[in-house]
C-alpha cells in the first residue's frame, strides 16, 4: 500500500520531464503507467464482480505515477460501467433495509468530507479505521474462544441499530472520498448479519454504485475529466469489463462459509494496510 519514497519521488520527476508533450498525446502512452493500471484495474473488476475491498490498492497504485486524484479520476469512468455490470448482473439480490440505512448515511458522509477535506488528515482517517476495522475482525476471530458463553452466538445474524447503519454509511463515504477506500465501515455493518451471499454483495455493488455516481460532479468541478484521461480509460475498458464477469463467477462459484472467510481476511488485510499507510502518512 504505502510506495518507496526513492521510487515515488523518481517516478515524480519522470512524470514531471514528461508532462509538455504529454499533454498534448490523445492517450496516455508511457508503459510505466499500464504496468501498473492493469493490475489496478484487474483487481477492481474483481472487487466490483463482488469480492469488496481487493480494489483498494488501484488508486495508490497509479499514485506511482500521477497525482492521486487524476489517477482517481481515470478509474471512474471503469468503475461506473463495472457498476453498471454489477448492479444487473445482481439485481435480484440485494438488501433493501440496509440500502436505507447505509445510502442516507453515505450522502451526510461525503458531504462532510467535502466540506472538511483540507483540514482533515487522511493519515489520521486511515489510522482510526484501521484500528476499528482491526478489532472488529479480532474481535470475530478471538472472542468465542476467550469467552466461551459467546461460541453459541458467535455466527448467528445480527442486525445492527439503525443508527449505527447511518453511522457506518457516513463513514464509509467520507473514506470513500477522501481516500478512495470505503469498505471497512461497511464490512464492519454487514458481515455480522450473515446475509446470504449474494444479498451481500448486490447491496455492496448498489451501495457502491451510488458513491461513485456521486463523485462524478466535484471530479468535474476540480477540472479532472479531461480527453486525454477519459481515452486512456477507454483503452482500460475491456480489461475493466473481462476482470469484472470473472469477479461475479468467482462469487457464484465460491461457498457460503468460503467467502464469509475470504471477506473477514480481505477486512483485516484492508485494516493493516491502512494502519501502515495511515503509520507513514503521519510523518509526511
Amino acid at each position: 500500500m504505502q510506495v518507496n519514497a526513492g521510487l515515488k519521488t523518481r517516478a515524480l520527476i519522470y512524470v514531471t520531464a514528461d508532462l509538455p508533450l504529454s499533454l498534448h498525446q490523445p492517450v496516455i502512452t508511457d508503459p510505466l503507467f499500464y504496468l501498473l493500471a492493469i493490475p489496478a484495474v484487474t483487481l477492481l473488476g474483481l472487487g466490483k464482480g463482488g469480492f469488496a475491498g481487493v480494489g483498494m490498492i488501484a488508486t495508490p497504485l497509479l499514485a506511482l505515477i500521477m497525482p492521486p486524484l487524476e489517477g482517481a479520476a481515470i478509474l471512474l469512468p471503469l468503475l461506473i460501467i463495472q457498476d453498471a455490470i454489477s448492479v444487473w448482473a445482481y439485481r435480484r439480490a440485494w438488501s433493501a433495509w440496509n440500502l436505507k440505512v447505509l445510502i442516507p448515511g453515505s450522502v451526510l458522509g461525503m458531504a462532510a468530507g467535502t466540506a472538511f477535506a483540507s483540514s482533515v488528515s487522511n493519515a489520521a482517517i486511515e489510522l482510526t479505521i484501521g484500528c476499528i476495522g482491526l478489532c472488529f475482525v479480532l474481535y470475530h476471530w478471538l472472542a468465542p474462544w476467550l469467552v466461551p458463553a459467546l461460541r453459541a452466538s458467535a455466527d448467528q445474524p445480527r442486525r445492527p441499530h439503525i443508527a449505527l447503519g447511518v453511522l457506518w454509511g457516513a463513514m464509509s463515504g467520507f473514506m470513500s472520498l477522501l481516500v478512495q477506500v470505503g469498505a471497512p465501515p461497511f464490512q464492519i455493518h454487514i458481515l455480522p448479519q450473515r446475509l446470504d451471499k449474494l444479498t451481500l454483495v448486490g447491496t455492496s455493488v448498489i451501495f457502491f454504485a451510488f458513491m461513485n455516481e456521486m463523485k462524478i460532479v466535484p471530479y468535474f468541478m476540480l477540472g479532472q475529466f479531461s480527453l486525454r484521461n477519459f481515452t486512456t480509460s477507454m483503452a482500460l475498458l475491456p480489461l475493466a469489463i473481462a476482470a469484472n464477469f470473472l469477479g461475479i463467477w468467482l462469487v457464484h462459484k465460491t461457498p457460503t462459509a468460503r467467502f464469509y472467510q475470504i471477506a473477514y481476511i480481505l477486512m483485516l488485510l484492508i485494516s493493516l494496510g491502512l494502519l501502515w499507510q495511515g503509520w507513514h502518512g503521519l510523518g509526511r
